[in-house]
């Protein structure tokens, strides 16, 4: 990947101190003054940072043609509004993670929720194929108002024990939980199945191909072939556990919480593994495409996201 462009390389831009300060100005004087501060150091990150806007463009680029979610061609308006709607997310994320985010703003739905409820009841775990799209930070929430519902998300990143910081900081009873994975070994299998078998649930990111270029899986996504991670489908296969999407909305002034069954067990065949891979991510894009078309700012990945070769690819 010499020279190659990866997601990870381009930072995330939160920073945790400008966050801080932007969440003091919403606790001490509401949304609104929040917005003013917030809106122009946006609009200064979206005019210098092309290579973001360009990324935002294509995206709104692909999903109009793809599903026509947004009723015309998108404008450089309609992807600063993009940026503006991830900013916004920042602050739900906090509040979310505070458990001040209103409840009553928050629905819980989809086509999998009477599954996932029973597993919780039935003492069962499994995993949480997420995305980055909305404020999936509204688990916890889901965590407090649900009892025996209780999520850890493995993360890729090296940062997990300051952001398990931030978010003590924030609510020290917080139900979730970051747990770093840079190596998916027989020690962290056996940790993970200790998990699942307690009945909790592992949420991993699904669409972001790994760091240090793992095994990948490629799915027709917004009508053109992607690159996703295979490591939730390994991990499910390893653990013989349920798979259920998860994504949390914009909907009217609050957030729809939507929960698809996508695998009972996933089972990879040992004459064509790839293929069974493929098949599972096909899954999974199909569902995040049926999301995005419902919520179209909600895809908060800018970045060269079809760019195979800036990935990189080890299948």
């Amino acid at each position: 990947m010499s020279g190659r462009l990866h997601w990870a390389g381009l930072g995330e831009h939160t920073f945790v101190a400008g966050t801080w300060l932007l969440y003091g100005v919403y606790r001490l004087l509401g949304r609104w003054p929040f917005r003013c501060c917030l809106y122009p150091v946006v609009l200064a990150y979206w005019l210098a940072v092309p290579l973001a806007r360009r990324a935002s463009r294509e995206y709104l680029q692909r999903l109009q043609a793809s599903t026509g979610a947004l009723g015309r061609a998108p404008t450089r308006m309609d992807s600063l509004r993009h940026f503006l709607l991830f900013a916004e997310t920042l602050l739900d994320k906090m509040l979310a993670v505070g458990g001040r985010y209103p409840r009553e703003r928050v629905r819980f739905g989809g086509d999998g929720e009477q599954s996932l409820k029973a597993a919780i009841e039935a003492g069962r775990g499994g995993i949480i194929a997420t995305a980055h799209v909305g404020c999936l930070e509204l688990m916890q929430m889901a965590a407090d108002w649900r009892e025996g519902l209780r999520v850890t998300a493995l993360v890729h990143t090296a940062h997990a024990q300051r952001f398990n910081r931030i978010l003590s900081r924030l609510n020290p009873g917080l139900g979730l939980r970051l747990v770093q994975v840079t190596a998916f070994d027989a020690g962290m299998a056996s940790e993970l199945a200790r998990r699942v078998a307690e009945g909790e649930f592992l949420a991993i990111a699904a669409d972001r191909v790994p760091v240090r270029g793992d095994r990948t899986a490629r799915a027709g996504f917004l009508g053109q072939p992607a690159d996703f991670p295979a490591g939730p489908w390994l991990v499910a296969t390893v653990l013989g556990c349920p798979v259920w999407g998860l994504a949390c909305l914009h909907e009217g002034d609050g957030y729809h919480a939507r929960v698809e069954l996508l695998a009972e067990r996933v089972r990879l065949p040992r004459d064509d593994r790839q293929q069974a891979l493929d098949a599972c991510a096909a899954r999974f894009a199909d569902w995040l495409g049926e999301c995005l078309k419902r919520s179209p700012l909600d895809w908060f990945n800018f970045f060269p996201f079809w760019d195979s070769a800036a990935h990189g690819r080890n299948r």
